[in-house]
């Protein structure tokens, strides 16, 4: 008999009932489950409450809201706070969980200095096809924890992660003032990081949990990166504004890996690599003006 872990699984979803069932059915049928499935819906039909019903007949409980805030940071948050369990498991509606998700979740917080939250790979899904690509990926193999002052994009990313339930409601959750919906378009996920770690939270990489992510084609790889850029810029300067200096530090980092990458793609000719990185920096300059205008939180 199939093993449930006492973990929820959270996913935000949007228009996406096709990809959401492939997420949940892989989610389903993994070696170990989540105890309850929360599923929060922006979308704007029934399609994807009509394929959730069709799946409520499981072992698992799958918890379906209607949310009319719009933007996935208002989504995440609505689904964090229904959930019973003391972790909860949070993907993406484009994601397929790898069937040893959970259990590696459930071991990582189970073991000897056990974090406060975990990250993971995230692989593409399905073989190559030529004119896709990766999208927030994190292929790194070793077990990485992470604590205290820490760039965050190093840590992990928001399509594959997992958190005590209290240390969400500590730091209050996501700031919905960023991530996709929302005018700070990205970053969300890296403001969470930010914040574990600011609150003296202890993060944990760890491999074995692993999705895999929908690729994409070049014209969305190229809206998300300034997308992204976006969200960076919003994200430190709304750090700034609160007097938090670190956010400057991320800041200059972030501006130096960027136009780094910028020069080294225009020497080698590599026009493609150096318009994405072009779009990343023009859409950084966009998010400091929007984080200066912004209201404070």
């Amino acid at each position: 008999m199939t093993r449930i872990a006492h973990v929820s699984a959270a996913i935000a979803t949007l228009d996406r009932p096709e990809t959401l069932a492939r997420c949940l059915d892989a989610l389903l049928s993994g070696a170990v489950l989540p105890a309850e499935v929360i599923v929060v819906d922006q979308s704007a039909n029934d399609a994807t409450k009509a394929m959730i019903e069709q799946r409520r007949a499981g072992a698992v409980p799958i918890l379906y809201t209607r949310q009319q805030r719009r933007g996935l940071s208002a989504s995440r948050n609505a689904a964090l706070g229904q959930v019973s369990c003391p972790v909860v498991a949070v993907t993406d509606d484009d994601c397929v969980p790898d069937p040893g998700w959970i259990a590696a979740i459930e071991r990582a917080f189970a073991s000897p200095a056990a974090p406060d939250a975990v990250t993971g790979r995230i692989l593409p899904l399905g073989p190559h096809v030529p004119g896709t690509y990766g999208i927030a990926l994190r292929q790194s193999r070793v077990r990485a924890d992470f604590s205290g002052r820490v760039l965050p994009w190093l840590v992990g990313s928001g399509n594959n992660f997992a958190v005590r339930r209290d240390w969400f409601a500590r730091i209050g959750g996501f700031d919905e003032r960023l991530g996709v919906g929302s005018p700070g378009k990205a970053a969300e996920d890296i403001d969470l990081f930010y914040r574990l770690l600011r609150a003296g939270a202890r993060v944990r990489y760890e491999p074995e949990s692993l999705v895999y992510h929908q690729r994409h084609s070049k014209a969305k790889r190229m809206t998300t990166r300034y997308s992204y850029g976006h969200g960076i810029g919003a994200f430190c300067i709304l750090w700034l504004r609160r007097g938090d200096l670190y956010a400057l530090r991320v800041f200059g980092h972030w501006l130096c890996w960027q136009c780094k990458d910028l020069a080294v793609a225009s020497g080698r000719w590599q026009w493609l690599e150096a318009y994405q990185r072009w779009l990343i920096l023009r859409g950084t300059l966009s998010g400091l003006i929007y984080g200066l205008r912004v209201a404070a939180a």
